[in-house]
């Protein structure tokens, strides 16, 4: 087993995204009565995963989250429904974060393509042409029209 954020131990293959916790455990470890988490979820603040029977199980992040909305409730004096909204643009603000990663990763794929491209057009040049001086003046000769 290993331990998640708190000291609490994970089954094998678990992580922190996983739900591992029953109701009655979820309570204790965040501290809030089963009937809260009952009505935050309903509420759309904290929702646990099910099982096939319908029962909730709990993560760690959810943990997590149910004591920042109690946090935010108790301690800052945010009504659940702004606890909701606060929520959800933190979420939306991780998924901008994620996007503009992406974003960042494809702009650096497409200069290095461009660098790769203008560094092939570069040694496409043909050798035969000598750059001149800009001070080096060039004349063109034409021949005089030779009358018959």
């Amino acid at each position: 087993m290993t331990l998640g954020s708190g000291g609490v131990p994970f089954p094998h293959g678990a992580d922190e995204d996983t739900p591992v916790f029953v109701i009655s455990v979820a309570a204790e470890l965040s501290g809030l009565h089963a009937q809260t988490l009952r009505s935050y979820d309903r509420l759309g603040l904290v929702s646990p995963g099910r099982t096939a029977g319908g029962g909730r199980r709990y993560s760690m992040r959810d943990i997590a989250q149910l004591r920042e909305v109690q946090r935010l409730s108790q301690e800052a004096g945010v009504n659940l429904a702004g606890v909701k909204r606060i929520i959800e643009l933190e979420n939306e603000v991780d998924a901008l974060r994620s996007r503009v990663a992406e974003l960042t990763e494809e702009l650096a794929t497409a200069y290095a393509a461009a660098e790769q491209a203008a560094a092939a057009v570069h040694a496409s040049y043909r050798r035969d042409l000598v750059p001149a001086r800009r001070e080096t003046a060039l004349v063109v000769w034409k021949p005089p029209h030779r009358r018959r």
